[in-house]
Order: structure tokens, then C-alpha cells, then sequence
């Protein structure tokens, strides 16, 4: 009878334990749900609970629930929003590193784009961040951006004069389409097909998955894949944040933020082939002009920086990795 009673004392103290307070992760982006990011975001949320065993858990708000990119990547400066999901081109306004990530044809193919974003030149413009209280995790991959139109096709630079082109909020962006001749134009993404189809712009420039879900095919019935830029998205988190993580937790977010980049990148590749069949299926003449008029004339971009010797020696080191 004793063992019996000391076995329902034992009982009844575990019962009476409080359980392991769950935190929880806030992260906001500016994409719809079947995006590949947000996908790979569910992923990285189902990870994080299990290796937390329950104890961390991920809450998504897509679709600019909290506002735009840049907004958010402020509200985690203040410490009010733990994550986001950002395009490199509003990073660079917090992180004046990243600013090369937008230059055109930085990168000879997708290979060589990983290899520099997932070695040591990667890390120090994730790095770049540290000091505005911004903590760069990993690249999602957001493949290459090209220009469609709603006139008349891109074949060459010189089919961009005379066009506003909208643009994100982007010194680089700003700079490489003044130097292909045509008008640059920033507008926030939410506002794109609106601006489009009241004529604000008369062309847009984004990767095959955007422009397919966010429906600008619509409007625009041409798409020139000259494929000039490569501009990977950036998940962050706030420093404020990570600095209030225990190494286990904060070993527990890298390792299923790293998984859910892997995760997002095979998935990537499906929805860039499946956005290009829709939007020729919906009408749009799909074309891939000869990129080396672009590459010649948006060297100009490049001109900008030769005074900036932190900015012209990534420039060299990226050119200078080898292919994997």
C-alpha cells in the first residue's frame, strides 16, 4: 500500500508540473499561399515543432497581411515581427552589401549563383544586415528576372525606350534599366496589375512563378526571357528577436530554416516550368531573345560602382568562383 501511495504522490507532482511554455515564431511575407516559399515556410514550421518537440512553432501571415516588404523588414527592426521573406532588391536598402545581388548578368548560371550565395561571399552580405538589426538566414532561390510587356515584344534594349518599367524600390534596378534605355518606374508589388492595366507602366520585369500567380499575364501578352538578373530572396530574422533565443533554440530555427531552402529550391524548379506552360496556354508569346545586346549595354550598371573598393571586390570575387 505504501509503494502504491508514493506511486500516485509521484503521479500527481508530474501532473501537477507546469508544461514547457511554446514559443512562437512570427513570420510575415508578401506572397500568396501556393507560392514555393510559402510552401517551403510550412515545411520549415513543421520541422522547427519537431525538433523543438512542441516547444517552438511557426505562425505564417502571407499575402502582405502586415504590410510590404519594406514595413515588415521594419517592424522586425523594432522587435514587433520575429521573420520575413524579402527580394534582395528591398533588402539593399537596409543592407547596402546586397545591392550587387541586383546587377545584371552577375552570374553565369544558376550553379555559379549557389556556390557564391551558399559560401563565404554569401555569408558576409548576410552578415551585411547585422548591424541594422538584421539577421540574413539563407537564399531562397527566385530564379531569373525578365521583362514582359503589354505593347509590343522586348527583342532587343532597344524595344525598353519609351517604356515605363516598373521597378522595385532599388537603386540597381533604378540603374539598370535607365541603362538599357528604358524609364524606370517604382511601383510595390501589390499595386503591379492595377498600374498595369490602368497604363501607369507599360512593362514589369519578374521571374515566370510571379508573373504567372499574380496574374499579370493577363494584362501582359508578351514575356522576353532575357533572364538579366538573378535576385535571390533573403529570410531574416530580427535581431531583437534571435538575441533572445537559447542556443538550442536558435540551433533548432537554422537547421529547419536550412532545410526549408532546399525544400524551396526543388520546388522552385517545378513551379517555373508549370507557370511558363499556363501563361503560353492563357495567350502570352513567350520569347528568349539574344541576351548579349543586354549584357553589353547594362555594363553601364556596373560603371556605377568602380569608386566602391568593398562593392568592386565581391564584384570580382563572384565573378572569379568557379562554376561547382
Amino acid at each position: 500500500m505504501r509503494w502504491v501511495i508514493a506511486f500516485l504522490g509521484i503521479l500527481l507532482l508530474v501532473g501537477c508540473r507546469p508544461q514547457a511554455e511554446v514559443r512562437f515564431v512570427r513570420l510575415a511575407h508578401s506572397l500568396d499561399v501556393t507560392h514555393s516559399v510559402h510552401q517551403a515556410m510550412m515545411r520549415m514550421g513543421e520541422d522547427l515543432e519537431k525538433l523543438s518537440e512542441g516547444r517552438m512553432r511557426l505562425e505564417i501571415y502571407p499575402n502582405q497581411q502586415l504590410g510590404s516588404e519594406r514595413e515588415i523588414l521594419e517592424l522586425l527592426q523594432i522587435g514587433t515581427l520575429d521573420m520575413t521573406k524579402v527580394s534582395v532588391a528591398t533588402l539593399e536598402n537596409f543592407a547596402p552589401k546586397t545591392r550587387i545581388l541586383g546587377l545584371p548578368y552577375l552570374f553565369r548560371n544558376r550553379g555559379h549563383a549557389f556556390a557564391v550565395l551558399d559560401g563565404s561571399i554569401g555569408q558576409e552580405l548576410l552578415d551585411d544586415g547585422l548591424k541594422y538589426w538584421l539577421k540574413g538566414l539563407g537564399f531562397y532561390d527566385a530564379g531569373y528576372r525578365s521583362f514582359y510587356t503589354m505593347a509590343r515584344p522586348v527583342t532587343h534594349p532597344d524595344d525598353l525606350k519609351g517604356l515605363k518599367v516598373r521597378v522595385m524600390e532599388s537603386v540597381t534596378a533604378i540603374n539598370m534599366i535607365r541603362s538599357m534605355g528604358g524609364s524606370p518606374t517604382p511601383i510595390s508589388w501589390g499595386e503591379l496589375y492595377t498600374a498595369l492595366q490602368q497604363g501607369v507602366v507599360d512593362a514589369a520585369e519578374n521571374n515566370p512563378p510571379s508573373f504567372y500567380l499574380a496574374r499579370h499575364y493577363e494584362v501582359c501578352k508578351y514575356y522576353a526571357l532575357d533572364e538579366h538578373t538573378f535576385s535571390p530572396d533573403v529570410l531574416i530574422a530580427g535581431t531583437q528577436f534571435w538575441d533572445t533565443l537559447s542556443t538550442e533554440e536558435q540551433s533548432w530555427l537554422r537547421q529547419a530554416a536550412q532545410e526549408s531552402i532546399a525544400y524551396q529550391r526543388e520546388l522552385w524548379a517545378l513551379a517555373e516550368a508549370e507557370a511558363l506552360a499556363a501563361v503560353r496556354k492563357a495567350g502570352v508569346e513567350v520569347s528568349r531573345p539574344d541576351k548579349a545586346p543586354f549584357r553589353e549595354m547594362s555594363q553601364e550598371a556596373y560603371a556605377l560602382y568602380e569608386a566602391d573598393t568593398t562593392l568592386n571586390r565581391l564584384i570580382r570575387q563572384i565573378q572569379a568562383t568557379p562554376d561547382p
